[in-house]
């Protein structure tokens, strides 16, 4: 049996690749494959409608919230977010100065992705840093979520943006914090593993990759009050106003991973919906850190209280064992476990769709593995 730790591209359910699989040549009597259809034809747009449907009950999404299927990952978005919502912040920003220099954004940054969205957003307007997780406390790594007292907002801020999970560093926010203005969300590698409450959001946004489904769809839920307030330069297949007015079809979307996804999200209904996948996903990190934080080998560098229940990132305590350990734990079928390049170690990714029997089997294996350096 193999178990696949990738953080992204990611394991996708078994049941959701069988039927994929078997609809491959023939999508229900069509004669067609769904990469092979009309993306306006009727086939797709029942895909497509279904897809959005599901995931809106899964959830809970307010009528007044827009779900986009867009392209480009969350990296474009990183962009696309600053572009669509700078108008915001210059309706109260001097009216001499260009929209583009009068924009203001908050960022929280508390991770890879957080420090990459910020380098982004500096582009359209005036970042400022309203919280820096390695400036707190004296952290020396992104290991923790600066309290939220301590964050310095701008007064005249579109927006603040969190990444709610990093996937690299493994810091994950366990609810949404309070703000005055719209909070935005980069929940790439954690949508769908807990209950959340999307009202509590002005925009959620991530790639499909992690939790969803294949690489090439990006998911956008954005209130409708929202909408129009892009720069001028916003090219118009990124602008969530148009996007939205032509209900994802403004130019032709990425269909079959939309089709997949509509899978998963069918397979996550199948199994109880969001609080359900949220026990199991709580019981497998409960697994995998209690284990770490038992072992003399292997650490955790993350403050408990905003651990990642998606990615583990671990070490060893003697870094001269990383080779054996990954090469043992591949000829083992636990694979996909180095971590990333920034940060070194092992990365155990546990999304929805790694079942706990593979969270049970790592385990036992860094035990064994353990055990034999005794």
């Amino acid at each position: 049996m193999i178990y696949n730790f990738s953080a992204g591209p990611a394991v996708l359910p078994k049941e959701v690749l069988e039927q994929a699989a078997a609809e491959m040549m023939n999508w229900h009597g069509s004669g067609m494959s769904v990469m092979e259809m009309s993306h306006r034809g009727p086939e797709f747009m029942s895909i497509l409608a279904a897809a959005q449907r599901d995931l809106r009950e899964l959830l809970a999404v307010p009528d007044n919230y827009q779900i986009l299927f867009m392209q480009g990952g969350a990296l474009a978005e990183n962009a696309i977010v600053p572009l669509n919502l700078a108008g915001l912040s210059a309706q109260v920003a001097e009216n001499n100065q260009p929209l583009d220099q009068a924009a203001q954004f908050d960022y929280i940054c508390t991770g890879s992705w957080s420090v990459k969205s910020i380098k982004e957003a500096a582009r359209y307007g005036k970042v400022n840093v309203a919280a820096d997780a390695v400036a707190s406390r004296g952290a020396q790594k992104f290991s923790l979520i600066p309290d939220r007292a301590s964050w310095k907002l701008a007064s005249n801020a579109a927006y603040v943006h969190i990444c709610s999970n990093e996937t690299i560093d493994g810091v994950e926010f366990q609810c949404a914090p309070k703000v005055d203005v719209p909070l935005v969300a980069d929940m790439s590698s954690n949508i769908l593993s807990r209950v959340i409450n999307v009202a509590d959001y002005g925009v959620i946004y991530g790639g499909a990759q992690k939790n969803i489904g294949p690489a090439g769809l990006t998911i956008v839920i954005v209130r409708e009050d929202l909408l129009g307030y892009a720069l001028p330069a916003c090219p118009s297949a990124f602008n969530w106003k148009i996007v939205a007015e032509h209900g994802s079809m403004y130019n032709t979307p990425p269909t079959y991973s939309i089709y997949i996804a509509g899978l998963v999200f069918q397979w996550l209904k199948q199994r109880g919906g969001i609080a359900a996948m949220e026990k199991i996903n709580i019981a497998k990190s409960n697994l995998l850190y209690e284990y770490i934080d038992s072992s003399k080998l292997f650490e955790n560098r993350v403050q408990k209280d905003c651990r990642s229940r998606m990615n583990v990132p671990f070490f060893l305590r003697d870094d001269s064992l990383n080779g054996q350990f990954l090469q043992s734990a591949k000829d083992a079928g636990l694979i996909q476990l180095k971590g990333h390049s920034s940060v070194g170690g092992m990365r155990a990714s546990i999304y929805n769709a790694m079942p706990i029997e593979g969270v049970q089997a790592l385990v036992n294996f860094m035990r064994e593995f353990e055990s034999r350096q005794a």
